[in-house]
């Protein structure tokens, strides 16, 4: 019963959390913040709220599966879901639901009892919720306009990270941060298009050819905005190396594309991202130089 439930809170997409953690990753080799990386208290307050994202997350998987029982039922891998599958009723789902909210929100609301200055951080997570309620409610069917949501869901999570520790987080890695989620998610779509494009709605709503050029230009502007955060920011005026881990970026990014085009799992990211070897290759080259671009430059 234990691994059902796990299935059905998604527990291995809260991977997609860490995000949460790039402005404590970042202000780590900045010399102007390393004041507030110091020790690890920053640490634990960025991993604690990554926890709480994992568990609201969680909750709106389990309410999106109660509203897309009867066209998870349609799809050849979805009908295999738990709920759509009758192994977890869906009013326990939505119990659950609301106990995980509660557990994850009440991180940010003590925090900012404690800490006012970092209600940023509170009001964050609450944009997160107002934004996946109306994802739940109707964003989902509005094509491309979903894709959008998701992607920003994941520059809430960075913010929501920088604010905590109150760290100073590039612009430009906020805005590569939502192309890249935008890329996903539009090779998500294709996969789906092409196993089930009649079980839901807003599939159906997507067309073929500019869903592709879409995957296109979101890879190209993840990279162009990353190799431009090499070269403009504070971070890489200080590393001036840097730029070389953005050759690692490209070939990520054309890997997944390969991968999105030979008509690869990647309806599920996580999946290809972590059994896929070539780029955890890539993954570690781009880890491998990024230190020794630091390395150098202290």
């Amino acid at each position: 019963m234990v691994k059902t439930w796990l299935r059905a809170l998604r527990a291995d997409q809260w991977t997609k959390n860490g995000v949460v953690m790039l402005a404590w990753f970042f202000s780590v080799a900045d010399a102007s913040q390393r004041d507030i990386v110091r020790g690890w208290k920053s640490f634990m307050l960025a991993a604690a709220m990554a926890v709480a994202f994992s568990l609201i997350s969680s909750s709106f998987y389990l309410l999106n599966d109660v509203s897309d029982y009867d066209a998870d039922r349609l799809h050849p891998v979805k009908r295999r879901r738990p709920i759509a599958a009758g192994q977890i009723s869906r009013l326990s789902a939505i119990r659950v639901a609301l106990v995980l909210f509660a557990a994850g929100f009440a991180y940010p609301a003590l925090v900012v009892m404690v800490a006012p200055s970092r209600t940023l951080a509170f009001g964050t997570v609450l944009a997160y919720t107002v934004m996946q309620c109306l994802y739940t409610g109707f964003l989902k069917r509005v094509p491309y306009l979903d894709v959008a949501t998701l992607a920003s869901g994941f520059v809430l999570r960075a913010v929501a990270g920088a604010a905590i520790i109150s760290a100073y987080i590039s612009p430009w890695l906020l805005v590569c941060t939502f192309t890249l989620s935008m890329f996903l998610a539009f090779c998500k779509r294709k996969n789906e298009m092409e196993q089930a494009r009649e079980s839901r709605e807003v599939l159906r709503r997507y067309h073929p050819r500019l869903l592709s050029a879409a995957i296109v230009a979101a890879g190209v502007a993840s990279f162009a905005e990353y190799l431009a955060y090499t070269l403009t920011s504070a971070m890489g005026r200080r590393f001036p190396y840097l730029w070389i881990t953005s050759v690692f970026v490209l070939l990520g990014i054309l890997r997944y594309t390969f991968v999105a085009w030979r008509n690869g799992d990647v309806g599920r990211p996580e999946k290809v991202l972590l059994t896929d070897r070539l780029l955890w290759a890539i993954l570690a080259g781009y880890a491998a130089c990024a230190v020794a671009a630091v390395a150098i430059g202290i």
